[in-house]
């Protein structure tokens, strides 16, 4: 999927890739800064917490470096039925606002189809889970301290300014869950200064780093940081654990009273079958295992209740999977295998590319009948049908396929 964004990122970082996630920091500018407001204004992401029943902690507020109390903010509403629901006091936000301070959104791209197929477009292109959370922080707020993120970031000034103070890392690939914390920034400043609109950085995981508008007066910052949780060695660990239930010997209980001399056997017996089970499913194979069977994400299926579909786009988090046998192709996504006879195969690219099609279009192109190539398509939830507002997610951003 050729997503004008992640173009922009990649000219502004120097890039030619995913490779470079996580490698080192990176910060350059976007040449064409009008992309930021197409992606988000300050307004329409107040309209979206306006609009949503929202609370902490994926909706928060903070001043002075310290979160909020979530009351000061956001407000039972009951509807007419009796049960209620969290929403934002609007008039209370825009005091706070007035007063300083930073609202923070998380996973605005389950909310916002425009983030929703830039984070899709983001997980194809880095083949990593992706989730983008939103800041805006207005007059001379502060911002968090310092601190370190679990995930490699790249953060996009959508509009405002604001300063930045980046740091390396004091602890060699940090997580989240973890054997001891890295709690002591490294005295060399790698990166200061002033993150304006249409500026990008891309800042690796566990490298130190602190933003803030404090001492800048009147005005805002609003940024996307785009998170990218990357696969490691304890992931694979924890796939091949599951991959051992494939052996008896694995699935037996350990024999916790058995005669010592038994343990014996059985521990030489385990780990001796260890080796063979690595080597048969080494770290790509769970990389690939793991694009085939994430599930789609979640869409409207109308099943032509309004109509026939006539345009439909691909749902899944990674790029479909192709498979050649002697006459047929094999799509693997979303957890599925779907069959199809060998001349299909140009309408699947077509309908598999992560862009709108036009089936119609695609029809004419081909030659071929892509209404009927995208039933099953449809019906597994590989492709949904593209509804206005989806639609709206890759307007200015994703060229129809």
């Amino acid at each position: 999927m050729d997503h004008h964004l992640i173009t922009a990122v990649e000219k502004a970082l120097g890039w030619n890739g995913p490779q470079s996630l996580g490698q080192g920091f990176a910060h350059g500018s976007m040449a064409d800064p009008a992309l930021c407001q197409r992606l988000l204004t300050p307004t329409r992401l107040l309209d979206t917490i306006m609009r949503r029943s929202l609370s902490s902690p994926q909706f928060r507020c903070f001043q002075n470096g310290e979160e909020i109390h979530p009351d000061r903010y956001l407000a039972d509403v009951a509807t007419r039925r009796g049960p209620s629901r969290t929403m934002a006091r609007m008039d209370r936000l825009g005091q706070l606002m007035k007063s300083g301070c930073t609202v923070v959104l998380d996973t605005l791209d389950t909310f916002d189809p425009t983030m929703e197929i830039t984070c899709q477009a983001m997980q194809w292109w880095s083949r990593e889970l992706v989730q983008v959370n939103v800041y805006l922080t207005t007059n001379d707020a502060a911002g968090f301290n310092m601190h370190w993120d679990d995930h490699d970031v790249i953060v996009i000034q959508l509009g405002g300014e604001k300063s930045w103070e980046v740091r390396g890392t004091s602890r060699t690939a940090p997580m989240y869950r973890d054997t001891e914390r890295s709690t002591e920034p490294p005295a060399d400043v790698l990166w200061s200064g002033t993150m304006k609109t249409g500026d990008v950085m891309h800042i690796p995981r566990g490298y130190w780093h602190q933003a803030t508008r404090t001492a800048r007066g009147n005005g805002y910052s609003l940024h996307a940081t785009f998170g990218f949780v990357k696969r490691t060695g304890v992931d694979w660990l924890s796939w091949m654990a599951d991959q051992s239930r494939h052996q008896e010997m694995f699935r037996l209980d350990l024999g916790r009273w058995a005669a010592p001399e038994d343990q014996t056997t059985e521990s030489w017996r385990l780990l001796s079958a260890i080796p063979a089970l690595t080597v048969s499913r080494p770290p790509a194979e769970y990389l690939a295992a793991r694009e085939r069977e994430r599930p789609s994400r979640r869409h409207v299926t109308t099943l032509g209740v309004f109509g026939p579909v006539t345009d439909v786009v691909c749902m899944t988090d990674f790029p479909p999977q192709f498979e050649h046998k002697a006459d047929t192709i094999e799509v693997l996504a979303a957890g599925k295998v779907l069959t199809f006879a060998a001349p299909a195969e140009p309408v699947l690219r077509l309908l598999l590319s992560g862009r709108p099609a036009n089936l119609d279009e695609v029809s004419r192109l081909t030659g071929l009948d892509a209404h009927a190539v995208s039933g099953p398509l449809l019906e597994m939830g590989l492709c949904a049908e593209l509804t206005e507002e989806l639609a709206s997610g890759f307007a200015g951003f994703v060229d129809q396929a």
